[in-house]
């Protein structure tokens, strides 16, 4: 391990959430939660605000919307996302080459590789700066940990959220390790937490008190040994900056059961088209495809089949994801489907008589409608299930706005933008002329080049810390 806290780890504070309160006025400062709206949905981000009544990643939103009823309730806008990650991520590699996303909102950076810091001074003060430019960049705020290791560094950002900074020193890990969970360390999960509180270890210091040899009864080789080198503060893993993907896939959950045979077909069509934009985006092609079926009693299939060379045609992967589903019982309904490449390569074995045939249908949208194209409605007369919650929109006369709710045939609207003041809320006809999707505005204005760099005066407000921080909740 290092001897200076030179390696960061960022994570953006609760991102989704954080992202719809600066783009809404009307939202800043009260309970957001994002996810799936639907029965079986699931939580992807909860605000600050919302995490006191109890809301967090990953639970069913029907259990949010109880602990929190008051709360806003938003579907995700990746793209959205995906377009503020860029401006963070672009930030990061400017201070290093060695920059290694985890998820849009999260990632490590070793600051030693790009000359950005070299002692605790030096990495504490590239810390403060790079909060300071993602305020002013993206208008959010992302909170911090330095230490010599990735796994410290994790586990210091967790330390400061929100919105601050923490740095651990070297020498003083293992002081601040031995208190914590041992389900603070990274792969100890529900299930191998209970199992060693079961053994009557509940701390790391009660890791390294039990040794090595009795971590390795319990856990077995080589987690027990990778378990006890964590407790004792040992992380020699190095920020890589190109992960290999191995796989790219998209799934859906559904609201209710599908039972109709030719419906899961349909859906599953879709799905490999889907993800064959995914696939065509990152650049690449796959020779496996794979089939996931979770069924109405929570049994979940998957089946594969191997092509003779690798391909990003849409036809061919709908092929093949049409004979897997032929293999696989659906009576009794399906909750979830999925459709995946895998055995990916940067190049792609021509069937052009098929590839033909595929760019026909394939459309230019990630994130295609959940209804086959023939039962799409004209553009002029937008069905309901268009107008979610969150998303963007804009009228004639009454100019960018968001959507509150729909239903009834009316869609809510509340006019607003990111430098506004709260709007005002009308409703519509869902067939209203006037009114159509929108794309999202910035939450900072682009400012004319030759106007001064990122960092703003008053974008790094927050804490700041040495040592372990007051144990905020992740996000």
């Amino acid at each position: 391990m290092r001897n200076a806290p030179t390696i960061l780890h960022l994570d953006m504070d609760a991102f989704f959430a954080q992202a719809e309160q600066a783009s809404k006025p009307s939202l800043r400062g009260k309970a957001v939660v994002v996810g799936g709206l639907g029965p079986r949905g699931v939580v992807a981000t909860a605000s600050y605000e919302a995490r006191v009544f109890g809301v967090h990643s990953a639970m069913p939103m029907a259990q949010a919307r109880r602990l929190a009823p008051n709360a806003a309730y938003l579907t995700p806008r990746f793209t959205f996302y995906r377009a503020i990650s860029d401006q963070v991520m672009a930030l990061l590699r400017a201070l290093s080459p060695l920059v290694e996303p985890l998820s849009l909102d999260e990632a490590f950076v070793d600051l030693e590789a790009g000359g950005a810091a070299w002692d605790s001074d030096s990495a504490r003060l590239t810390g403060v700066r790079l909060r300071t430019d993602i305020r002013a960049v993206t208008g959010l705020t992302g909170s911090v940990g330095l230490a010599a290791s990735k796994m410290l560094a994790k586990i210091a950002s967790e330390q400061a959220k929100p919105n601050g900074l923490v740095l651990i020193e070297p020498g003083t890990e293992r002081a601040l390790l031995g208190p914590l969970s041992v389900r603070t360390l990274p792969g100890v999960g529900p299930a191998t937490g209970d199992h060693l509180r079961r053994a009557g270890i509940t701390t790391i210091d009660e890791i390294v008190e039990a040794g090595e040899d009795e971590l390795v009864r319990l856990l077995g080789k080589a987690h027990g040994h990778g378990l006890y080198a964590m407790a004792l503060a040992r992380d020699e893993r190095p920020v890589v900056a190109e992960r290999e993907t191995k796989s790219v896939s998209v799934e859906d959950t559904y609201d209710v059961d599908i039972h109709d045979r030719l419906r899961v077909g349909l859906e599953v069509q879709r799905l490999a088209d889907r993800c064959v934009r995914r696939l065509r985006g990152a650049g690449l092609s796959g020779r496996t495809i794979v089939l996931k079926v979770r069924r109405y009693d929570f049994s979940t299939l998957t089946r594969s089949e191997t092509l003779r060379g690798p391909t990003d045609d849409p036809a061919v992967v709908r092929e093949a994801a049409a004979r897997l589903l032929d293999s696989v019982d659906t009576t009794g309904g399906v909750r979830l489907l999925g459709v995946g490449v895998s055995g990916l390569a940067d190049y792609t074995q021509e069937d052009l008589f098929a590839q033909a045939a595929g760019e026909q249908t394939l459309a230019s949208e990630e994130e295609a409608p959940a209804v086959p194209e023939e039962t799409r409605p004209a553009a002029s007369a937008p069905a309901e299930h268009s107008w979610r919650p969150g998303h963007d929109v804009r009228h004639t006369s009454l100019g960018h706005g968001w959507v509150q709710g729909s239903g009834l045939g009316r869609v809510t609207v509340r006019f607003e933008t990111p430098d506004s003041e709260p709007g005002r809320v009308r409703t519509f006809r869902v067939d209203d002329p006037d009114l159509e999707p929108a794309d999202p505005l910035p939450l900072v204005p682009v400012r004319p080049s030759g106007e001064g760099g990122a960092a703003r005066a008053d974008g790094g407000a927050g804490p700041e810390q040495t040592g372990v921080g007051s144990g905020a909740v992740g996000g």
